[in-house]
């Protein structure tokens, strides 16, 4: 009998767990379908142990019965990164650090836009400066998506759009530095690079003042509202990302 539920998409593999003696549950992260997971038959096999492995890319078909079923996974590998990830201590903590941003999502939730950007990311995992400063600009989409904007577009205080260089911690607003220059020292630098106007590629100095903004707002507010810190992963992944970059 054909199943009721099929669908197609890619995804990236961001987490496996043992089911039974030779299966897997595989968590993908799809570009249409969101995070989700299903049952990999035969998935810890000879054959397909190497490739079910954190941060290949799949083509994917999930099966179920019914669409709340954990359901069964069709996966063929189209990215096989994972051997040159092990062999990086920067890159594993990076897929750590995405796998666990990730599930700060709901599962089965379309989030098109993170899951591109997560696939850029995992590209570039094995240089510290572009693949720190992908994830900043990920921890900011990711804010975004699960309902905490912080708007860089404009000043809280003049409205207008030139040399923003503070954000304010208390409306997560971009401050200029003309306005925010009275109150440095109670504002969070805002890197260029993430500001409206358009520069050259951030320094290791500013990526870590990204790192500082992202992490802020990360811990108040999404952390510390499932009474969490910000994971360890995240420590050493900037660690390790400063030391390589």
């Amino acid at each position: 009998m054909r199943p009721a539920m099929e669908w197609r998409d890619e995804g990236l593999i961001i987490g496996l767990r043992k089911h039974g003696e030779t299966s897997l549950i595989v968590e993908l992260m799809t570009r249409e379908h969101g995070r989700h997971m299903g049952i990999m038959k035969g998935g810890r096999s000879r054959r397909l142990q190497p490739m079910m492995q954190p941060g290949n890319s799949v083509r994917a078909v999930w099966r179920a019965r019914l669409e709340e079923h954990l359901g069964l996974w069709q996966l063929d590998v189209t990215s096989a990164r994972a051997g040159a990830i092990m062999a990086s201590g920067l890159a594993l903590s990076g897929l750590g650090l995405l796998g666990e941003l990730l599930r700060l999502l709901p599962e089965r939730d379309p989030h098109s836009q993170l899951y591109a950007m997560a696939e850029a990311i995992v590209e570039h995992l094995d240089n510290g400066r572009l693949a720190g400063e992908l994830m900043v600009r990920f921890e900011l989409a990711l804010l975004r998506e699960v309902g905490f904007g912080i708007d860089l577009e404009s000043c809280a205080a003049t409205g207008g759009r030139e040399d923003l260089a503070y954000v304010s911690p208390k409306s997560a607003r971009a401050v200029s530095r003309e306005a925010g220059l009275p109150y440095h020292d109670r504002l969070l630098p805002l890197p260029p690079f993430l500001s409206a106007e358009p520069g050259s590629a951030p320094d290791w100095d500013m990526i870590a003042d990204g790192f500082r903004l992202t992490g802020f707002f990360l811990e108040r507010e999404v952390y510390a509202v499932r009474n969490a810190p910000l994971p360890d992963v995240r420590r050493s992944f900037v660690a390790a990302a400063e030391k390589a970059g």
